[in-house]
């Protein structure tokens, strides 16, 4: 593959990703996911709770995928500011361990 034709794939890629981050918060089931689900039908009821009510250790910025008083809008921004993050620390990384010795 010539590199005209990589960065073309490379540009797909980035538009794709942002595209599932617009659609995402609408096609999102608001059910609980497989793991809470999951450890609810394994966990003691009063052990759940205690998990709950524990502080993380870090607190995110965007919690639950979202800013918080913007609606769907604010996890929609919150998901593709994630999703080109993770792209820009890839790339850099990817950068830095390339380089020959």
């Amino acid at each position: 593959m010539s590199g005209k034709a990589n960065m073309k794939l490379f540009y797909a890629g980035i538009v794709i990703a942002l595209l599932l981050a617009v659609l995402a918060p609408f096609l999102a089931s608001s059910d609980p996911d497989g793991l809470e689900s999951a450890a609810g039908g394994v966990v003691e009821e009063s052990k759940m709770s205690q998990i709950e009510e524990t502080e993380p250790a870090v607190s995110s910025p965007m919690s639950d995928y979202s800013i918080e008083g913007l609606g769907k809008s604010g996890e929609v921004v919150a998901i593709a500011v994630g999703t080109l993050a993770v792209l820009v620390i890839s790339l850099g990384l990817g950068k830095v361990f390339s380089k020959k010795v």
